[in-house]
């Protein structure tokens, strides 16, 4: 093989590894492109999520406030209850005795 033919034969292969290069190329460029569209509705869905994450973090907000003032009105509730009961437990107290002392002014 002479030089020249050398010289061809290898501007040959780099020519055809080159065209091959540039089709792989093209080829993955031609299937992994997105188009406007599908970029569109994941902007649209990101969009939608981020409303709904603050729906939820409102929701959480109003439910913890809720469950705040439900645990007071409890809890005062609560101490009513345990006052009415005290003044109960007397008034019963009270009662026998006022009872008590009238059986005994009967009976005497």
């Amino acid at each position: 093989m002479t030089r020249i033919e050398f010289i061809l034969t290898t501007a040959v292969i780099l020519f055809v590894a080159f065209c091959m290069g540039w089709f792989a190329n093209w080829l993955v460029h031609r299937f992994t492109r997105v188009a406007q569209a599908d970029v569109d509705q994941l902007e649209r869905m990101s969009q939608e999520l981020h409303e709904a994450e603050e729906t939820r973090d409102q929701a959480i907000t109003y439910l913890q406030q809720r469950e705040a003032e439900l645990t007071n009105q409890l809890a005062q509730t609560e101490a009513e209850l345990r006052a009415a009961m005290d003044g109960l437990r007397d008034a019963r107290q009270e009662a026998e005795e006022l009872r008590n002392h009238v059986e005994h002014l009967g009976g005497a």
